[in-house]
């Protein structure tokens, strides 16, 4: 089965709270499954990431292995580095590109595309990162001097 998957992530602030998301189609882009997800206080990179391999993980729940993905980011960075083309410096990124590349490995086929942000997919899953970030506030507590999320 081809399945077509674009991804965004999303960070007020760098870092700042963040959030993951994508949505999956079938190769006539019918809508198959999106998701966002609240990443805590994270960077952009982390959640362009997460993004990824969240949409990667959720195939491979749904679908198997057996697939052809064509995955679209609007993350240059990202994507490039996916793509061989860039280096990764940092510790915490080089982890997750290896995780990422691990889980692509294992699909039949896995393409990464970089398209820019006003792509109308992009925009959607865009769109639905905002909606969970603008529903999700952070408060400190001071009684256990920790984040806590509250969502409503």
């Amino acid at each position: 089965m081809r399945i077509v998957i674009y991804t965004d992530g999303a960070a007020r602030g760098n870092p700042g709270r963040s959030a993951s998301g994508y949505f999956i189609f079938d190769a006539d882009h019918r809508l198959l499954f999106k998701e966002a997800l609240y990443d805590g206080i994270k960077t952009n990179n982390f959640a362009e990431y997460y993004a990824v391999i969240s949409a990667l993980e959720k195939v491979a729940e749904l679908y198997g292995y057996d697939n052809e993905i064509e995955l679209f980011s609007d993350s240059k960075l990202v994507v490039n580095q996916l793509n061989g083309l860039y280096k990764t410096k940092t510790d915490h990124i080089k982890a997750l590109n290896s995780q990422a590349m691990t889980l692509s490995k294992r699909f039949k086929r896995c393409a990464f595309s970089n398209v820019p942000r006003e792509n109308e997919y992009i925009s959607m899953v865009d769109k639905a990162l905002n909606n969970l970030l603008d529903r999700i506030s952070i408060k400190w507590s001071s009684q256990n001097g920790k984040f806590q999320k509250r969502i409503g």
